[in-house]
Parts: structure tokens; C-alpha cells; sequence
């Protein structure tokens, strides 16, 4: 058991390989795409790809039949952004297949064909008749979306920051204290532009841990999304530090908080736009908006305490994670307020073994450190910068960045938490 780990449980199978190619790779703009397929070994990968969290605003139908089935198609249906073409054909029927599907498509649509022939002669004369893109079969999910992103995402334009989102198992866990602590190591230690947006509107604690009272923050973004820009979202923000900004929650009750599927989608786009990092503070409730956002999140991460309830609700968020992002790793997972004493806990170990995943982080319960950093408004860095759980809260900073510095001290840390947990438990 080691207290630090990245997910491993993907590695080996079937699908390692696509997960890992999907992760470079940017969301896919708000399309239209069909299509028309002769094998299933093509259209799976396509069905696959339609439900991955970057064709997330894309729509896309997949229909059986390949070109001919397309011809007689769009004689009475106008074209899509994008039209999939399988073919089994020869390259001369081929190229008289796709004349004939010319006379009825949009000048603007765009073509990608997915060929049997390998043949550079062919591929340059389909290039130079308007066809976007040739790809050879077999193809993987990967190579769907990552021709589609050739073609509609601008490559000189800005690059789309990462998000992660950390929820709770349950209320009270600590999941809010570990988002912020985390941000703020991120932007501390990296010195990259962090943005922090607390998600719970009516009882979000982002604006007292980092002792702001902004008069304005993400209510106004919510309750009137059409005017959400970077201009607009940049004078809600609220210089928390030099590197870390917040949008913070009113923390009010003026208004019921409840919200559409997509109410925070267009926020989180445009903060993505806005700063490299962003980390998305998401309470413990279960609604379309909240599924939506953990969905479509870079990261997930799930901070819970040893204890049967937290066990239980882990797995069934590890469980509907796993399903709505099949594209992606499994959330990490950060045991927290671990070693109260005299109470009955689940080990770390027996705690991860049900859900397939090793805890990224277990944190052990020091009340009086937690306690005065909550009171002071300030970040457990900033109150005691030598402490131990300051340092795993560094690593966990790095192990979501990608950092490699975490692999050299994972050792000294996990014997510092395994002796912190035995003098707990006594």
C-alpha cells in the first residue's frame, strides 16, 4: 500500500492505449457529424468516440450502409458539418461513388473517408478533389476524434486550461478545504495562474478560507449567462494571491439553487479559456448540473473518510464515473481525517480494494492545524509550511499537474503518514 499512487488499474487492458492517446486531445466544438459506415469494426469505434466526453457538444448519428446509403440520403436531407465516409471500394469506384455524393452536399460540409487502401496516389487525389481527411482502417476512437479535432480546432488558438473537480462521499468530509489547499499549492509552487470556483452557491466556504468577501463572484455568472465572456468573468474574479484568483459563491440563501443540466457549462468553457489550471469546488449533491460537471471534468477527485457510508457512496461515484467517462482514468481518491482516535476506521487498504483504485493521498486528522488555518482564513501552507500534511497536499499538487518530482518522495512521505496512523490508532 503506498500512500501516493497514480491509477494503474487500466493499464494492460484492451483500451490502455486509446484512453492514454484521448487525454492529449481537445474538446470538439459544437458540430453536426453522420456517419455512414459498411463494417462494425468502423462503426464501433465512431459509436465510441460520440460518447466521449470531448464530443460532448458535438452531435453525432451513425448510420450503416457507406457511401450509396449517404447518395440517397442527402437527396432529401441537407448536409451536416461533417459527413464519415466508410468504403470498401476499389479507388476508381471509389472516386465515382463520392462524385455522384458531391452533387448533393453543401459546399461547407466537410468529408473524412475511412478507406481499405492503403495507397498514396489515392490519398493525394481525394485531398486535392476536397476530401478533409483519408484514414485507413482498422481505426481506434482515438483516431476519430483526433481527425475531427484536425479539422475544427484551430491550432494556433489559445491553449484550453485543465479541470479538476473535487467532490465529497459524503458531507463534512474535508473535500472544499482539500480543493483549496491544493489550488493554492499548484499556483505557490508552480507559479502558474490557478482559478478556483466554488460551485456551491448557498453554502460555499471558498470565500472564507481564503478570507474574501467579494461583492460579486459566480451568482452573477449563473443567473445571467448570456453576458459570460473573459472580460466579463475576469471582473467577477477575486485575487486570492499572485497566482490564484476565485469565483466565489454569494453563500447566501436570497435564492434557490436550482439550475439546468448546463447551467455551469458555458462558466467552465470560458474560464477554461481564461487560466491553465482551474479547479472546480463541486458540493456533495447528485443533480443533472453536478453530473454534467464531474463528466466533463479533466480530473475528478473524491475525498473521503475511512468509514462505511464514505466506502459506500465512493463506490457508487467511482462506479457512475467509470461509465460516464469510459474514455478517461478513474477518479482519484484522497482518504482524509484519517487516525481519529478511538474511533473505528477502515484501513486504507480495505478501503481501496472495492473500488479498484489506490488512494492518492490518506490524510491524517490534525484538528488543530486545520482548525487554525480555517479560523485565520488562510491555507495550511501559509500557517505551517513544515508540516507533513502540508507536504502530501504538495505532492497531490503534483501528481494532478503531471509532475514528476512526486515519484522521488513518495517513499519518506508514506512512512511519515503510516507512523502518524499507528500513533492514532493507540
Amino acid at each position: 500500500m503506498s500512500n501516493l499512487a497514480y491509477d494503474t488499474d487500466i493499464e494492460g487492458s484492451d483500451d490502455a492505449r486509446d484512453v492514454a492517446a484521448m487525454q492529449t486531445l481537445r474538446p470538439i466544438p459544437r458540430i453536426s457529424i453522420q456517419a455512414f459506415c459498411e463494417t462494425e469494426g468502423v462503426a464501433g469505434p465512431i459509436e465510441r468516440a460520440g460518447s466521449d466526453r470531448r464530443m460532448a457538444k458535438a452531435h453525432l448519428k451513425v448510420h450503416m450502409g457507406g457511401i450509396p446509403t449517404a447518395i440517397e440520403f442527402y437527396q432529401s436531407a441537407p448536409t451536416p458539418n461533417l459527413i464519415l465516409l466508410e468504403s470498401r471500394a476499389e479507388p476508381k469506384e471509389l472516386m465515382a461513388q463520392l462524385g455522384q455524393l458531391a452533387e448533393h452536399c453543401d459546399p461547407s460540409s466537410k468529408v473524412v473517408v475511412v478507406g481499405h487502401y492503403n495507397d498514396v496516389g489515392l490519398y493525394r487525389e481525394l485531398i486535392r478533389s476536397g476530401i478533409s481527411e483519408y484514414v485507413i482502417a482498422p481505426i481506434s476512437m482515438a483516431d476519430i476524434v483526433s481527425v475531427i479535432s484536425s479539422i475544427f480546432v484551430d491550432p494556433e488558438a489559445e491553449p484550453i486550461g485543465r479541470a479538476i473537480a473535487f467532490v465529497g462521499a459524503k458531507g463534512g468530509v474535508g473535500s472544499s478545504t482539500i480543493a483549496h489547499n491544493v489550488a493554492w499549492a499548484m499556483s505557490s509552487l508552480f507559479k502558474s495562474e490557478v482559478m478556483v470556483a466554488d460551485l456551491d452557491l448557498a453554502f460555499g466556504t471558498a470565500n472564507i478560507n481564503f478570507d474574501q468577501d467579494p461583492a460579486q463572484g459566480i451568482a452573477e455568472a449563473v443567473f445571467s449567462p448570456e453576458r459570460i465572456d473573459e472580460v466579463y468573468l475576469d471582473r467577477l474574479l477575486a485575487q486570492c494571491a499572485e497566482h490564484l484568483s476565485l469565483l466565489a459563491a454569494p453563500s447566501t440563501l436570497d435564492r434557490v439553487c436550482d439550475f439546468d443540466a448546463d447551467a455551469f457549462a458555458h462558466i467552465i468553457d470560458t474560464a477554461q479559456r481564461s487560466a491553465p489550471l482551474l479547479v472546480l469546488d463541486v458540493p456533495h449533491v447528485w443533480s443533472g448540473w453536478s453530473k454534467n460537471t464531474l463528466a466533463r471534468a479533466d480530473d475528478v477527485v473524491i475525498t473521503a473518510t475511512p468509514e462505511l457510508a464514505n466506502l459506500r457512496n465512493t463506490k457508487n461515484l467511482v462506479d457512475m464515473l467509470k461509465k460516464l467517462r469510459p474514455n478517461d482514468p478513474p477518479p482519484k481518491l484522497v482518504l482524509n481525517q484519517a487516525g481519529v482516535p478511538k474511533r473505528p476506521e477502515i484501513s486504507p487498504q480495505d478501503f481501496a480494494e472495492p473500488l479498484g483504485i489506490t488512494p492518492m493521498a490518506v490524510i491524517p486528522f490534525e484538528p488543530l492545524l486545520f482548525g487554525n488555518a480555517a479560523n485565520n482564513g488562510r491555507m495550511l501552507g501559509e500557517m505551517d509550511a513544515k508540516s507533513p500534511i502540508v507536504a502530501i497536499v504538495n505532492e497531490v499538487a503534483h501528481v494532478l499537474t503531471g509532475r514528476s518530482e512526486l515519484k522521488t518522495r513518495k517513499k519518506a512521505a508514506l512512512g511519515g503518514i503510516l507512523e502518524k496512523l499507528k500513533r492514532g490508532k493507540k
